[in-house]
């Protein structure tokens, strides 16, 4: 039987959904974080290099929070995905009578009658016994296993990308209108990702927006207000 277009049937779309969830929001993170702090340095001085020395220090530093945390939250997750597996492979080969009763009553607790339910095990243990017990029991594809490198790079890599538009807001345009250039560029970068992400997860678009362009205008309004009080105080 062939599947219905335009139905993801495909194997791995809720992975493949949440990179790109990840991704955007990375970027946003990229965004709101290192324009936060060019603002906020631009609110005290109008000097260029202490911008760029801010904006590079954060970008380079938040890039590398970015990959640390993902490596270390998807190290645990495909360790504990690995130990798991393991184990079950390790059940089917001294237990596999006790595996095979398992799975059966796994899915006479879906709703299938006992026969149909020792039908399906039988041919599905058949055909693959790993993938039916980890499909059924734990939720887990032995071929989806999250390469923790793979992650890190792409939390750095969508961090970089979001943090390179409000350094280029701050610094390309003339010194009176940096400010205001990086509000409106940032604000506007901040209403897409929030779309994109509301898409990404079936939600509200308009609330999601909303959400995320308020919060990225507190945090410029407030950093810059720091700024500027530090820099009218003779503080920096």
């Amino acid at each position: 039987m062939t599947a219905h277009v335009g139905e993801p049937h495909q194997q791995g779309l809720a992975q493949r959904l949440n990179w790109l969830r990840a991704g955007v929001l990375g970027a946003n993170d990229g965004i709101v974080s290192v324009a936060a702090v060019v603002v906020g340095v631009a609110g005290a001085t109008s000097e260029i290099a202490p911008i760029l020395t801010a904006g590079v220090a954060a970008l380079v530093g938040g890039a590398i929070s970015m990959a640390l945390g993902e490596y270390v939250s998807v190290s645990s997750q495909s360790d504990s995905e690995r130990a798991l597996i393991a184990k079950e492979k390790r059940e089917l080969r001294e237990m596999p009578d006790e595996e095979l009763d398992e799975l059966t009553g796994l899915y006479e607790a879906k709703g299938l009658t006992p026969e149909t339910a020792r039908q399906v095990a039988i041919e599905l243990t058949a055909h693959d016994a790993v993938a039916a017990h980890l499909s059924a029991e734990l939720n887990i594809d032995e071929n989806d296993v999250v390469s923790a490198w793979h992650a890190a790079i792409a939390s750095a890599a969508a961090f970089t990308l979001g943090a390179l538009l409000p350094m280029l807001a701050i610094l390309l345009p003339p010194a009176g209108v940096r400010v205001p250039v990086t509000f409106v560029a940032v604000l506007v970068a901040l209403a897409l990702t929030g779309g994109i992400s509301a898409w990404i997860g079936g939600s509200s678009k308009i609330r999601a927006i909303v959400r995320v362009v308020l919060g990225g205008a507190l945090a410029l309004i407030a950093t810059y207000i720091v700024g500027s009080l530090l820099g009218a105080s003779g503080v920096v």
